[in-house]
């Protein structure tokens, strides 16, 4: 008897799982600390140097004057006047992301990237050969070792328990959470500490009276699901310390894409390029409904004697338009040299991450994020081409041809991430 319970208790032991959640602390900021040990120990604002930029990122010395992510800088210069503004470099914050991306896949049988600084992995069974902490441990220390850069992490048995005690652990430490505490230790926490809490439903909650965890513990699911919905039930339960949604094996392969194929072979080079752009800016359209960042672009050229030419070019994570734009507009000259009839053209964005397109915003407005906000805003209400920028609507012109002609939009034909 004692026997078949030591086998139950074996295997019920085998079936939880061990969840770690890493994350890249102040991670623009400690990649210019990097390039320059001058800015240690200094109040940093990462983002537009003028006046009518935002804070894309900002170091814990910076923190405690209460500037954050996504304030004006304006407003952030005002709190911090002794801080140091700096533009940021796209190009290093996706180098140095890839970087780590490669310690952990090499260490890691399952891990899920999910944006340029955050990363989950899944170690469970891993505590039979190796202690599961130990081995975190080690991960970290290595890629503090190898690249220089500080990183926290939370170990437990599910997401949200792991990212929660990242964000305690933080900064540059690491937190676990043995199986069967995790409500003991979210309870004493702030609400706002779940995931997918934000600003309104925090509001929200405090006007229930709900400020810490442990009150949301004690309360029925029906009467979050009376406030909030679905979504309240959903935050009860990760309040509980209950979250079963798997990591999701990363992808480099993971990409969007669209190709054209002509009724007629065409050597009309206007029209091929308005046609390349629409679909650049589409594809970019979908990036941002979807939360993704692009890091490669390819273009794809097939003539009419079948021969096919691809160019790709590695690029800093981004999905903005007036980046992504150019760059398929260049591969398409520098490939389209044959002068030949050309039957298929293409674009494909890879390398995808999940993430907002704040790392295309170190420029010195705000223009561009509030611009595609509203295209995005128009689109989603009215459909895809609702918006158009000028060359796309002159793609729809040439030779009667619209790009959104077919059974399906072409420019959505093919589609997949």
């Amino acid at each position: 008897m004692l026997f078949q319970s030591y086998n139950f208790l074996s295997f019920v032991l085998s079936m939880l799982r061990n969840i770690v959640h890493m994350d890249l602390d102040t991670f623009f900021v400690s990649c210019e600390r990097l390039l320059d040990s001058r800015l240690n120990g200094k109040p940093i604002l990462i983002g537009g140097t003028s006046d009518r930029g935002v804070v894309a990122s900002c170091s814990y010395e910076a923190r405690r004057f209460g500037i954050h992510s996504a304030m004006p800088m304006k407003m952030a210069k005002e709190r911090c006047p002794e801080a140091i503004v700096i533009k940021g470099n796209s190009a290093t914050y996706s180098r140095y992301s890839r970087a780590v991306t490669e310690i952990i896949r090499e260490a890691s049988p399952l891990y899920e990237k999910m944006s340029v600084d955050e990363f989950y992995l899944d170690f469970t069974g891993m505590d039979r050969f190796f202690g599961t902490l130990k081995y975190a441990t080690e991960l970290r220390q290595k890629i503090i070792r190898e690249t220089g850069l500080p990183i926290s992490f939370g170990l437990s048995q599910n997401k949200t328990v792991s990212k929660v005690a990242t964000g305690e652990a933080k900064p540059n430490n690491q937190r676990m959470v043995s199986h069967g505490e995790e409500r003991v230790f979210l309870a004493p926490l702030s609400v706002a500490k779940i995931p997918m809490v934000g600003t309104k439903t925090y509001q929200t909650l405090c006007n229930l009276g709900i400020r810490k965890i442990q009150t949301l513990q004690e309360l029925p699911v029906q009467m979050m699901e009376h406030a909030l919905g679905e979504n309240g039930v959903s935050i009860w339960k990760k309040a509980q310390g209950i979250d079963p949604s798997p990591v999701v094996q990363h992808t480099e392969r993971k990409s969007i894409s669209t190709e054209r194929t002509f009724d007629h072979d065409t050597i009309d080079v206007r029209k091929l390029k308005a046609i390349i752009s629409a679909m650049a800016e589409n594809l970019a359209y979908q990036l941002r409904r979807g939360g993704k960042l692009t890091g490669c672009v390819t273009v794809k050229i097939r003539f009419s004697d079948f021969q096919t030419q691809t160019l790709q070019r590695k690029i800093s994570y981004t999905s903005a338009d007036h980046q992504l734009m150019p760059l398929v507009a260049e591969l398409f000259d520098r490939i389209y040299n044959r002068r030949l009839l050309v039957r298929l053209i293409g674009v494909r964005y890879s390398d995808l991450v999940t993430g907002c397109h704040q790392l295309s915003l170190f420029d010195d407005q705000v223009d561009y994020a509030r611009l595609y906000q509203a295209m995005d805003r128009i689109r989603i209400r009215y459909g895809d081409r609702a918006v158009i920028r000028a060359l796309g609507m002159e793609a729809r012109t040439i030779g009667r041809w619209n790009p959104f002609d077919g059974d399906a939009p072409p420019l959505l034909a093919n589609r997949r991430i």
